[in-house]
This record gives C-alpha cells, sequence and structure tokens, in this order.
C-alpha cells in the first residue's frame, strides 16, 4: 500500500519515470520464477489494484503531463539539425542542464489585453528565472485551436523554461472568427496600426514593457492561419519583430478576401506581386509540409521569395528526421554568411506542426523539432537597429 501511495503521488507530480520505477519494483518483488513457462503473483489483487491506481491518475493528468514529457525530451537548443546525440546543447554548442517540468498552474497564467484597435485575451508562459532582457516569442494558433493547445503541441513552455524566454499566446476570439481563425486575408486586420494585427503588436509591446523584455529579441510565429497572421504582423511592425517563424502558413498580404484566400491556400500565389513587396526583408524560417494539402507548399515559397533569398546563398542539406521523415533544409547566407533566411520541407508531413506532441493539435511528432528549429533560428538573428 506504502508503494501505491507513493507512486500516486510521484505521477501526480510528473515524475512519472520515477512512478515507473517503483512499479516496477513493486511487481517484480510480488513476482516469483516462472513455473512451466508461466509466471505468477504471491498477491496479484494487490498488485493490480497498485497497477491500476496508477493508470487511472496517469490518465487523468493526461493533458497536462503530456507537454511536460515532450519538454524532457527536449533539453538544449542544439545548433544546425538536431539529431539524436546532439540534445543537451545550447545555440552556441554548450552543455546546458535538462529542463524541469513545467509547473503550468504557476507560470502559465491567462491574460488580457486591451488597445486601440481592439481586445483579445492571450497566455503568458513566464520562466522560473525572473531575470530581465529576456527574448519574447509570440505564438499564433492556427483555426479551431486554443493558446494552451498549441503550447502543447508545441511544446514551446518546456524550451521556454530551460532558456529562460517569455511565450506570450495570443487566442483569437470567436465572435471574430467563427472557426478562431486569424483573419489574416481581411485587409482591415492585416495592415499596420489596423484591427487584428495592430491588436497582436500592442499586447507585444505591453508585455515588453511589463516584463523588460530585451527589444532586439522579440519574435513572432505561427502555424496556418497563425502563420500567415504572423507574416502579416512582422512584416507591418519591422521595428518590432527581429524575425518570423511561418509553419504551413502564407506569405504577408497574399489576399484581400475571402475568396482569394481559399485561392491562394488551394494553388499558392499566382505570381509573386500578388503579395505584398516588403521595404526591408524580414529574417524568416519556413516550415511546410510536403504533402500539406490544406495550404499549397507554394506558399511556403512564396514566403521564402518575400524574405529576399534572390540575393542570398542557398546551401541544401538532405536528412531523417528521428521520427522517419525525410526533409530538406535550406539555409540562405549573404556575402558575409549570416544566415537570414531558412526552409524546411519535410517530406510526408501534412498540415501539422512538424515535431510536435500529441498533447495538442495539427502535430506530427515524426518530423523535425520545428519548435527548437525556430528557436536556434531567432536567437541568431536579433534586431539590428
Amino acid at each position: 500500500m506504502a508503494d501505491m501511495m507513493e507512486a500516486t503521488r510521484l505521477t501526480a507530480s510528473g515524475r512519472l519515470g520515477d512512478a515507473s520505477a517503483l512499479v516496477q519494483r513493486s511487481l517484480s518483488e510480488g513476482t516469483t520464477e516462472p513455473h512451466g513457462g508461466v509466471a505468477y503473483t504471491a498477491d496479484a489483487g494487490l498488485t493490480d489494484r497498485l497497477r491500476k491506481v496508477v493508470e487511472t491518475v496517469t490518465q487523468g493528468l493526461g493533458r497536462s503531463v503530456a507537454p511536460v514529457l515532450h519538454g524532457l525530451g527536449v533539453q538544449g537548443l542544439g545548433g544546425g539539425v538536431q539529431e539524436p546525440g546532439q540534445r543537451g546543447l545550447d545555440v552556441l554548442g554548450r552543455q546546458v542542464a535538462e529542463p524541469e517540468p513545467v509547473r503550468d498552474a504557476d507560470r502559465f497564467v491567462e491574460r488580457s489585453f486591451t488597445g486601440e484597435h481592439g481586445t483579445r485575451d492571450y497566455k503568458l508562459f513566464v520562466p522560473g528565472s525572473r531575470a530581465r532582457n529576456r527574448p519574447l516569442v509570440v505564438m499564433l494558433h492556427g483555426c479551431s485551436q486554443s493558446p494552451d493547445d498549441f503550447a502543447a503541441g508545441t511544446g514551446m513552455n518546456a524550451l521556454a523554461e530551460a532558456h529562460g524566454f517569455t511565450v506570450a499566446y495570443p487566442g483569437q476570439s470567436s465572435r471574430a472568427n467563427g472557426q478562431r481563425c486569424w483573419n489574416w486575408f481581411q485587409p482591415g486586420e492585416q495592415d499596420r496600426e489596423a484591427g487584428e494585427t495592430g491588436i497582436i503588436a500592442g499586447l507585444t509591446r505591453a508585455v515588453i514593457a511589463e516584463y523588460g523584455i530585451d527589444p532586439r529579441q522579440v519574435f513572432i510565429a505561427g502555424l496556418s492561419a497563425g502563420g500567415a497572421a504572423a507574416a502579416n504582423v512582422a512584416h507591418a511592425y519591422p521595428e518590432l519583430f527581429a524575425a518570423v517563424g511561418i509553419h504551413s502558413g502564407l506569405a504577408a498580404g497574399c489576399a484581400r478576401d475571402v475568396s482569394a484566400a481559399l485561392t491562394v491556400m488551394r494553388l499558392g500565389p499566382v505570381a509573386e506581386a500578388d503579395c505584398i513587396v516588403p521595404v526591408t526583408p524580414m529574417p524568416t524560417i519556413v516550415f511546410h509540409g510536403e504533402s500539406d494539402g490544406t495550404v499549397n507548399p507554394r506558399n511556403g515559397a512564396q514566403a521564402l521569395a518575400q524574405a529576399g533569398i534572390g540575393g542570398l546563398t542557398p546551401e541544401t542539406t538532405e536528412a531523417v528526421s528521428a521520427g522517419g521523415l525525410p526533409y530538406l533544409r535550406t539555409r540562405y547566407a549573404d556575402t558575409k554568411g549570416h544566415v537570414s533566411v531558412e526552409s524546411w520541407m519535410v517530406r510526408g508531413l501534412g498540415h501539422a506542426w512538424s515535431g510536435g506532441t500529441p498533447a495538442g493539435s495539427y502535430t506530427d511528432p515524426r518530423g523535425p523539432d520545428a519548435s527548437r528549429a525556430m528557436l536556434n533560428f531567432f536567437l541568431a538573428n536579433p534586431l539590428k537597429t
């Protein structure tokens, strides 16, 4: 009974490895050597009760524990392509400690922002280290998702805790869009100081001021409609955001109504002139699944063109993720060798966050780790002015 109570306590605190080991010891102590090829237990009833209690607690905590489990496998911001044996390194290749389990109740809090252009609720993750001048990543979810869902699926909070950066997850209102999609295609929602673009920028400024964020290390990323919205926001505010991550999304300003949005999603931009031409190219990292049937991969290529790859030198490597999906990673460098644009095209990946966890929707754990790759890219591209 003591083992049962201790295993339950360990499971509730997120220490599933220790709980599992304790269960195994308890089972082995009650199991004799096989007799005639069949093992038998001295007290099968107690063993079954112990197993059922632990399973019940684990299932009940599934949604909250799963992001922690994912985070425990995401240890450092390894440089370059993330392969087995490279974990536990920061962006400079230095050894770092494994992240502790994230206590969402303490550090993942509900907030609300109201500005000149409207109101949106958001979730904010603040790491245990309260040092000032931390980086900030703004994460925009896809259609039908929520901040909690997106945080769980990307595993971004575990990385934030391990490396001391803040994450804001603005939430789209069902009143603004019935499917909770960001209205990236509406003219009034994608321009500077207007609509949702203005709300997200205002929310970002508020977090920077309240938490002492390093203004040179403010980044934005999103999935699908969130990826398109992130592109709009980043290009509308190049003085606020240092870089943008677009996952399964679209380039900035490629549609101005619903009809155009559906066409671009299905076919990609017909011509480069269909999208905005930024005054200053934005450092950009793009992830897209080659098998994406919702947003045509040509949109990822358009986002790269918008980032100014025409004047950069590409270098492409091929690899296979630990989960078995082949991918092409292309890094675009300037004449000094600095990489300001990066592309990951993942074969076999559909409309899902690459390397995400099943704790959230629209994820595919088999792919290369998009969250880690984006953070590596962001930290290498602070705002220059």
